[in-house]
């Protein structure tokens, strides 16, 4: 079968064409995989997701490069018979999106070249953003920021992009910005003055179609770094996004949005504060709790205190808090729960000589509540989902003690 005529290779912008049904199988999905002579279709590969659009009116929903089989278009309906001219169509705002997207990473990647000597190694088109990884030595916000300042120079510079079929020995003389990932003749896409890379994606026809591009967020992994990016459309959306939560967040504050960030910090401070002084007085309370509760003990094996105790909505820290003052008291075992509406908590705990397997009491516990938990021999912790069966879980704990 002769390869597929990619259409796209001399240019990006078409959106219209015709071609003829040269295949078409079924696949293992139910869909069917049509061949064409000729297509503007762009596949999966390279890090950037295959366009969609329509042949015919049928709606493509992936396209795929078969190196055996040429460029699959993948459709939903029954596929036009064997030799069918078709009318195919391409959806522009997805092209257009990934044209920025694959632009932009070129012109970012070689910003990064420039200005740090720092390759990429990947590039991946994800639903909202893109992420490259970069061989950076020192990553940091401001190093990144420069080459983002380089980049987007470059984009408001509008230079022009061209595309140039050259042999792999013509290659070998030019200053690409990545080594050929095949042999032969090779495709290469040059950002006047700035770029030079093979590369098989759709590009803009000039750097200004890319808009602008802005990194969201970078961390280190595996050795590189790691960035999170957006060009074009993305970079708008992401702009209102931010700025309606940032917007929404003034709001609460009553205060001008550049104020936000210190007054949410403030908040922060004060919450800390705050919990941990809730915290201190739950611990004097507990003590309290203690006392009372200790009065309604039961006794168990060799004289124990046994208090076993339920209550709604209450959480683990409060829990706990609650069992080490129990157990505070000589020969004390604390079994204690908490259920709210889909949820109960268990911490089971005894003073240091008591008699008891905590952990083990705790086990048996969580298997009655469907769920799960353990700790050590003088502490354990757990829950579980049937909450109906806490009251069970406890008395058949106290039971095994007494």
């Amino acid at each position: 079968m002769p390869p597929t005529e990619r259409l796209y290779y001399q240019d990006s912008h078409l959106i219209e064409f015709e071609a003829r049904v040269i295949a078409n199988s079924e696949r293992v999905s139910g869909w069917t995989a049509v061949t064409l002579d000729r297509t503007a279709f762009y596949p999966t590969g390279g890090g950037q997701p295959s366009d969609t659009g329509t042949l015919n009116g049928l709606r493509v929903v992936e396209c795929i490069d078969d190196t055996e089989e040429g460029v699959l278009h993948v459709i939903q309906g029954r596929a036009p018979e064997v030799g069918t001219v078709v009318k195919g169509r391409i959806d522009w705002l997805r092209r257009l999106d990934h044209m920025q997207q694959h632009t932009g990473q070129h012109i970012l990647s070689q910003a990064f070249v420039k200005l740090f000597n720092a390759p990429t190694h990947s590039f991946r088109v994800l639903d909202e953003s893109c992420e490259i990884d970069v061989d950076l030595d020192t990553p940091s916000n401001e190093a990144i920021e420069r080459a983002v300042e380089l980049a987007n120079n470059v984009i408001w510079e509008n230079r022009l992009i061209t595309i140039r079929q050259v042999t792999s020995q013509e290659a070998s003389e030019l200053p690409l910005r990545k080594e050929p990932a095949r042999e032969g003749d090779l495709r290469v896409i040059e950002i006047e003055g700035f770029d030079l890379t093979p590369c098989g994606g759709t590009h803009a026809y000039q750097t200004g179609e890319v808009g602008m591009i802005a990194v969201r967020s970078w961390e280190r992994a595996k050795g590189l770094a790691r960035i999170e990016f957006v060009a074009g459309m993305r970079a708008l959306a992401d702009y209102r996004r931010a700025n309606q939560s940032a917007r929404a967040t003034a709001g609460i504050f009553s205060a001008a949005l550049a104020d936000t960030p210190d007054l949410a910090a403030r908040m922060i401070e004060e919450n800390k504060q705050l919990h941990r002084r809730v915290r201190s007085l739950e611990e004097i309370a507990a003590r309290v709790e203690a006392e009372e509760l200790l009065v309604k003990a039961t006794t168990g094996h060799d004289n124990v205190r046994i208090v076993s105790e339920l209550f709604d909505n209450r959480d683990a820290e409060s829990l706990k808090h609650l069992a080490l003052s129990l157990i505070n008291h000589p020969e004390t075992i604390a079994l204690l729960g908490s259920r709210d509406k889909d949820a109960a908590r268990l911490i089971f705990a005894r003073y240091a000589d008591a008699p008891g397997d905590m952990n083990a009491l705790m086990r048996d516990a969580c298997a009655m509540l469907d769920g799960r938990g353990g700790g050590k021999p003088d502490m354990a912790q757990g829950g579980g989902k049937s909450v109906e069966r806490l009251s069970e879980a406890i008395e058949t704990a106290a039971k095994q003690l007494r």
